[in-house]
């Protein structure tokens, strides 16, 4: 008996992912509730656990587009051959066992024939194959040869039983599109001998791969505010003097007792939760024709990983004490460069902040994260000279950048939220005393 593995419904909006990973190999054996594979979509990268236990049978590779629903493998039992012992009675048992893969895609025609594996299958067996290419084919395949209207039969397959793979169907297409070679003049006598020295292949000059649902969204998004948003981006600059002594001064004691580090995102969140209740039109989004003004604080926070860059969000976070912004922000973090971020993690924020600094940015302009209204960019903290009355000092100041939409917000409004940020970075005991 065995136990579909399908693939589970991560959000309503979301119709088909990536197999990006599978963490056991064809034929392990399987515990209920190990991880299995990793499903990326165009929001969230999520470990999917297995449903039961049993012998692993692999029907999807890792890197193929999957559809919500779809079957991917299979979880048997541990049969025993008919010799009373776990293992497979006959060599031909034995590679049958080896490799599910290969059973679930060679035709009846083509199997009565012994076809060596690491060869490809000749022009005259090809169309025995083809004959069921619409079965054999993986989905990504399919896609290309769909698309591109390729003749099967003209592609030569260089899978297990000349099954034609994604990359032959690559291969197949650019030689297609490549100039063809000169070919000798037919003027020249038959015993004239033709230089047919081979061209050495070149190096290879680029790497081709699909785009991530990850980052086919997040190019999506960034293009979205562009075009459907009056983007502007106001700068100002902040000391930071005060809240590095701050931290310097407590960070032992508030690690002891909270178990995590006092870092420099609790005060811009607190800062940016002060700046949106001065000026509550910065908590606004268009919504069609109505305006619509948030009266909660939900702040999402940027973080880059491997597969790009997400924004979980920081639910009521003026109701937060710096010690739960700061472990929220940590475990979000870790989270997202594990690939195990909920949809709910990264829905409903009204306000974002990204922190380029901590990659050495020291000023850029950050772009909206639809439908809000406002983002707030961080960057590296540098020292300089600077004007303090009649003397010239040196202090670690960072650059801030805020975007907003002009529909929105008006530029004395960008501004005065901006400047609100600095006072209170500037002097931290503002948002102890919500001065």
């Amino acid at each position: 008996m065995s136990i579909e593995v399908k693939i589970p419904a991560v959000g309503e909006s979301i119709t088909s992912g990536i197999l990006s990973t599978w963490h056991k190999q064809n034929g392990d054996m399987v515990n209920d509730g190990e991880a299995l594979f990793t499903l990326e979509t165009d929001k969230i990268s999520t470990e999917v656990p297995a449903v039961g236990s049993g012998k692993l049978r692999i029907q999807v590779d890792a890197g193929q587009e999957v559809k919500i629903g779809q079957l991917v493998a299979l979880l048997e039992d541990n049969i025993k051959a008919p010799g009373g012992s776990g293992e497979p009675s006959s060599p031909a048992e034995a590679a049958d066992f080896a490799s599910p893969a290969a059973n679930a895609t060679v035709p009846r025609s083509a199997a009565t024939t012994p076809v060596s594996v690491d060869e490809p299958v000749p022009a005259t067996r090809r169309s025995a194959v083809e004959q069921e290419s619409n079965e054999t084919l993986s989905p990504a395949a399919r896609r290309i040869a769909e698309e591109e209207k390729v003749k099967l039969s003209e592609v030569m397959g260089t899978g297990k039983h000349g099954q034609v793979t994604k990359s032959d169907l690559i291969r197949y297409l650019e030689s297609k599109s490549s100039p063809p070679a000169a070919k000798p003049s037919a003027a020249l006598a038959p015993d004239v001998a033709v230089s047919t020295t081979p061209a050495t292949e070149p190096s290879p000059r680029f790497t081709r791969r699909k785009m991530s649902p990850l980052r086919k969204k997040i190019a999506a998004q960034l293009v979205l505010a562009q075009q459907n948003a009056a983007m502007l981006t106001t700068f100002n600059e902040c000391d930071m003097s005060a809240v590095m002594q701050l931290r310097s001064q407590y960070q032992e004691t508030f690690q002891k007792r909270h178990t995590v580090k006092l870092g420099f995102m609790a005060f811009f969140i607190k800062a940016v939760v002060e700046a949106l209740q001065s000026v509550p039109e910065m908590n606004a989004r268009i919504d069609d024709d109505d305006l619509v003004e948030n009266h909660y604080y939900d702040i999402g926070v940027a973080v880059g990983t491997e597969r790009g860059l997400v924004v979980p969000v920081i639910r009521d976070a003026d109701k937060k004490s710096f010690a739960e912004l700061e472990k929220e922000v940590a475990t979000y973090a870790g989270k997202a460069r594990e690939g195990k971020l909920h949809l709910d993690d990264l829905t409903g924020g009204v306000f974002t902040i990204t922190n380029g600094g901590i990659y050495g940015s020291l000023l850029s302009t950050p772009i909206l994260n639809p439908p809000q209204s406002g983002i707030l960019g961080m960057h590296k903290i540098q020292n300089r000279p600077m004007a303090i009355g009649d003397k010239i000092e040196v202090r670690p100041m960072m650059y801030l950048a805020v975007s907003y939409d002009h529909r929105v917000v008006d530029g004395k409004e960008a501004v005065t939220f901006l400047i609100r940020v600095k006072e209170c970075v500037e002097a931290p005991t503002r948002l102890l005393l919500e001065a």
